[in-house]
């Protein structure tokens, strides 16, 4: 019991030295040489915990950008996953795709910005279409190579158990190609971070990444920083959040790896 909290202890001192060194140089020197374009950090966080965590801006821009980026978000992991299995099950049909889901997905995101707001317009939905029109594509191929690279063995398997298409698919293919359909959900996951900035910039008048915007063409340079932090900070709370969601999801292949190296 001792070891392990020992080994959780260094193991977040080997984290976190790094960003606590910075952060206490980063609020020495700009105490001591305050810089129209470097304000001090104590201001900067001032900024943030008066007007993000306990201030109007919670209300006002945080929790609609994290709406906004959870509906985008799950709406691309589940079309995603659903054409996934489907063309990752047929190769006719995914010979017949092909073409279309390369082309697609060669786009630039921030490409289909413009055709998003002839849609859809300003507002949350141009925020939440773009997510998930951006964000579809790793899980979809993903999904795809995850189905693809099932075991012979374990198809066969299924076979002789006379499973169902159901049953086979939710008990013999997505278990198996857990691993790297979560891959394709980590990566989802940062292009949406980028996504919800990007189109909070382009096409909303309240957000995260509209205020980071506004408070930049206005020149207040604190703002623009504690705006800045926050989005840092934000997607770092996602990952780590995903993280933990991935760990307990694919502990059986945790378990399975400690055991086979311990073999």
């Amino acid at each position: 019991m001792m070891n392990t909290a020992l080994f959780h202890l260094r193991s977040f001192f080997l984290r976190a030295w790094l960003p606590l060194a910075i952060v206490l140089l980063w609020w020495f020197t700009s105490q001591a040489n305050p810089s129209l374009y470097y304000p001090p950090l104590s201001e900067i966080v001032e900024e943030i915990v008066g007007q993000w965590i306990f201030g109007p801006r919670l209300t006002k821009d945080l929790l609609p950008t994290l709406a906004n980026f959870a509906i985008g978000l799950v709406i691309a992991l589940v079309v995603g996953t659903v054409l996934g299995v489907i063309l990752g099950r047929s190769p006719v049909l995914r010979a017949f795709l092909a073409p279309i889901i390369n082309f697609l997905r060669s786009l630039p995101s921030p490409a289909l910005i413009p055709i998003v707001l002839v849609l859809f317009g300003l507002g949350n939905s141009m925020s939440i279409a773009l997510i998930a029109v951006g964000a579809v594509w790793p899980t979809l191929l993903n999904t795809i190579d995850g189905v693809r690279s099932v075991d012979t063995q374990v198809r066969d398997m299924a076979r002789s158990y006379r499973l169902s298409p159901w049953q086979n698919i939710l008990k013999v293919v997505l278990p198996a190609a857990g691993p790297q359909i979560v891959a394709g959900y980590r990566i989802s996951l940062q292009i949406s971070i980028i996504l919800i900035v990007v189109s909070e910039m382009v096409g909303a008048t309240r957000g995260l990444g509209y205020f980071v915007l506004e408070s930049q063409q206005l020149f207040r340079v604190p703002q623009t920083w504690a705006g800045t932090i926050m989005l840092g900070l934000l997607g770092y709370a996602l990952t780590s959040i995903f993280v933990i969601v991935e760990r307990r999801v694919l502990r059986w292949q945790i378990t399975m790896r400690q055991a086979t190296g311990a073999a």
